[in-house]
């Protein structure tokens, strides 16, 4: 860690020592259904995603929402930033965008004495909850101007590093199906993200309740539940849930057994480019560890695992050439994985 940061329980808060954690926990979750109800009165038909994007936040991560225009993911991302009290920057991804118009720069002044002296000038990264949208329309250079803050929670410029706020998150948007003018995410970048949340067509139903809902006369509003300190309390409260033995061995046996070279299933060893990295089995401790949090539980379980498994190794893992042209899919190869635990 950064010296200059201040201790981890100043960073992300912490409940009152007087209170046990399952009283935190059970206080937790109640407000976290309460959460869950008000994004459901917004968001129609996305039960899923926004469980999967609440858990992203809770286990301090950022999450890669995929989906065609008009499945409400901006509207998520807004949503969660009032429920959760975050303070929020979007910043529309295009060709020319070039990495100073996130992070900010320098620029030069003169005071009324003439003394000359640069002053940072701060970017929309710095905000709690980032919503980068349609991240792969900008240039690689400008893409790869996030790493460092995803990862490290700070940036650097002109050779001086500048803190982030806490928490800090990235939601970032993607169009499936438009490639044209697009340039794909690094593995590296990819990475980062906690999970990738596909956003898929609401149900009939769902749909009809938007339709009443949203072309009335009047449209729900968000209100805030937790507020960001709430939040940095919850994070750090999902990372002291206790895992069992079997759970950690369940995570090294799906996410090892996803690598060419090690795996003992003939369908990875032939049909998987590069498997993921340690940094997906950290990624699926730690959602593992918040849904049981979202749920109430005082402990994480198997079932968790492998729920999980798909939006933390969708995007780290890929299928050689040959097994895209047979039509193989990675959900298959995943679904594969989940077996063997």
């Amino acid at each position: 860690m950064n010296a200059s940061q201040p201790p981890f329980t100043q960073r992300f808060g912490s409940f009152p020592e007087t209170e046990t954690p399952e009283d935190a926990l059970e206080r937790l979750a109640t407000r976290l259904a309460e959460a869950r109800g008000h994004i459901g009165r917004i968001i129609f038909g996305q039960d899923l995603v926004i469980e999967q994007t609440i858990i992203t936040l809770l286990a301090g991560g950022h999450a890669l929402l995929i989906g065609v225009p008009g499945l409400a993911k901006t509207r998520l991302v807004q949503t969660l930033s009032i429920i959760f009290g975050l303070e929020d920057k979007r910043v529309q991804f295009t060709p020319d965008l070039m990495p100073a118009d996130i992070l900010g720069a320098e620029v030069l002044e003169e005071s009324e004495t003439g003394r000359r002296s640069f002053r940072f000038i701060k970017g929309p990264i710095f905000a709690q909850l980032l919503m980068a949208d349609e991240i792969n329309r900008a240039s690689p250079r400008t893409q790869s101007a996030l790493l460092q803050a995803m990862q490290e929670r700070r940036i650097s410029v002109a050779g001086q590093t500048h803190e982030l706020p806490w928490p800090f998150h990235v939601l970032a948007t993607q169009n499936p199906l438009e490639q044209e003018g697009t340039y794909p995410l690094p593995e590296a970048q990819l990475d980062r993200f906690l999970m990738q949340v596909d956003v898929d067509y609401p149900d009939r139903n769902a749909e009809r309740r938007m339709l009443l809902a949203t072309t009335g006369p009047a449209e729900e509003a968000p209100e805030r539940v937790l507020s960001a300190h709430e939040l940095a309390a919850a994070q750090h409260l999902v990372r002291r849930v206790p895992v069992g033995a079997h759970v950690i061995e369940a995570i090294l046996t799906l996410v090892r057994a996803g690598r060419p070279r090690e795996s003992e299933l003939a369908l990875v060893r032939r049909h998987v480019a590069w498997g993921p990295g340690p940094r997906a089995s950290q990624a699926l401790l730690l959602a593992a560890r918040a849904r049981a949090v979202l749920e109430g539980r005082l402990a994480p379980s198997i079932d968790d695992v492998l729920v999980l498994a798909p939006p933390v190794l969708r995007h780290r893992m890929a299928l050689t050439f040959a097994a895209r042209a047979e039509g193989l899919t990675l959900a298959a190869v995943i679904e594969a994985l989940c077996r063997t635990v």
